[in-house]
């Protein structure tokens, strides 16, 4: 398979650790954000603030999931709402500065996203995952028709993107994706195919 471009209007990278990403492999300026998801380590705020200051310099915008007062405190470009989390206490942040976006399962957890104030909502999964207790997938038709019911709604395709699949994403109907895995495994091999 010949290996194509990828051309979409932002990339979204989610990350567990700031030493999960080298922001240097990231080339191409104002097309991607990063989301911070951090629910086992405790970082120190010195290193996540030095990390928002990197992005800030690389012109990436940075998104902190399910924690407002880490998100204020480091001054983050927006909140990123998980699908387990059904609090609709975020919706009183919305503003043309703090951008709120979270992922859904399904058209009862995409409604209330709606009702959170997310502008963006990452669909999952699209392709198969390794994860044991994560069974089906949408695949690309299946997104397709849940990017055509909901066309008032930014819809992005996530879960199960790989260096070995990133070629489909050409026919997915969106202005963006989500990776998740591969941003460990092969970043530089990932970010220099993305344009």
């Amino acid at each position: 398979v010949a290996h194509m471009f990828i051309i979409k209007k932002k990339y979204y990278l989610i990350i567990e650790n700031t030493n999960d990403i080298k922001l240097n492999n990231i080339k191409k300026k104002n097309k991607f954000s990063v989301i911070y998801r951090n629910d086992k380590t405790k970082e120190k705020i010195a290193d996540l603030n030095r990390f928002r200051a990197e992005c800030k310099n690389k012109k990436i915008k940075l998104f902190i999931a399910n924690n407002i007062k880490l998100a204020i405190e480091l001054g983050s470009d927006g909140i990123y709402i998980s699908a387990h989390n059904k609090n609709l206490k975020f919706n009183r942040y919305i503003s043309s500065k703090f951008k709120i976006i979270g992922s859904a399962h399904n058209f009862r957890e995409i409604d209330i996203k709606k009702r959170q104030g997310c502008t963006n909502i990452f669909l999952s999964r699209l392709f198969k995952t390794d994860y044991a207790y994560k069974n089906g997938y949408l695949g690309l038709i299946r997104f397709n028709l849940f990017k055509r019911n909901f066309q008032n709604c930014n819809l992005s395709p996530l879960g199960g993107i790989r260096l070995s699949n990133l070629n489909k994403i050409k026919d997915v109907n969106c202005s963006s994706f989500v990776i998740l895995s591969e941003v460990k495994k092969k970043p530089a091999k990932i970010f220099s195919r993305l344009f």
